[in-house]
């Protein structure tokens, strides 16, 4: 969704293919800077990945499902980071990593170009995007069991009570990342938000195909987390960061 209502039919009611739920971001037009607009013009057509829209300008047309070795023209782990913002994580993770495959999953064009930006100055050849809201990207984009792991690292924690319905890891959400990820395939979560952090706890421990990976209540930090922004924003306001990780069952 765009932060916009649709325009609606005659009769009043949403067009046919919009989103009839709440999505976890309201997304807005950030400006991008010459170098990240040059990126975009640029090195998109080599790294974005191309997607059918449905009525919603981030949405998924479904069945338009993706070969992975296509894509990257060889078979190897594919490691999913959804809500990417700048790249910084995934980069850093593209670079000491250049036998995986990695996709980062954004709304936000600036960050997207922000993203490319870095990685063609890096050279890096096994990172692709793809503009698109995330669990539309699950469903219909991600072939079934095809992920090794999937990150959210510090999601919209959309705090105040009457928003809570926005947050992306739902019942419903968790139902789809199991269905993409391999047997014994990752999810990877992190979170400043104490609130948030036990509503991922509560979801994740009674969804059908995870377990935890982790003893007693919080997970380790996860080593190949490069420290970002928001990371430093949340321990500077005296919040604790939470780690989470799951592991899908066979």
């Amino acid at each position: 969704m765009t932060g916009r209502a649709p325009a609606m039919t005659s009769s009043g009611e949403a067009p046919t293919g919009y989103r009839q739920h709440p999505v976890s971001f309201v997304r807005r037009s950030g400006r991008m800077s010459e170098a990240q607009q040059r990126a975009w013009n640029e090195v998109s057509p080599r790294m974005l990945i191309p997607v059918e829209r449905d009525a919603a300008s981030t949405s998924i047309r479904a069945d338009s499902t993706i070969d992975p070795a296509a894509v990257w023209g060889r078979t190897a782990p594919l490691i999913v980071e959804i809500g990417s913002g700048q790249g910084h994580a995934i980069v850093h993770a593209a670079t000491g990593q250049p036998g995986a495959h990695f996709l980062a999953v954004e709304v936000f064009r600036a960050g997207l170009a922000r993203t490319m930006l870095d990685a063609d100055r890096a050279n890096l050849d096994n990172l692709r995007l793809v503009e698109g809201n995330a669990p539309e990207v699950l469903e219909h984009l991600l072939p079934s069991a095809s992920v090794d792991e999937l990150w959210i690292f510090f999601p919209d924690p959309w705090h105040k009570k009457k928003h809570a319905k926005r947050r992306l890891v739902t019942a419903e959400f968790a139902a789809l990342a199991a269905s993409v990820l391999r047997p014994s395939g990752v999810l990877r979560l992190a979170t400043d938000w104490q609130d948030y952090a036990d509503q991922m706890v509560s979801v994740l421990d009674a969804a059908p195909g995870f377990t935890r990976a982790f003893d007693g209540d919080w997970a380790p930090r996860f080593d190949g987390r490069v420290l970002t922004a928001f990371e430093r924003k949340g321990t500077r306001a005296g919040r604790e960061i939470r780690d989470l990780t799951y592991r899908r069952s066979a």
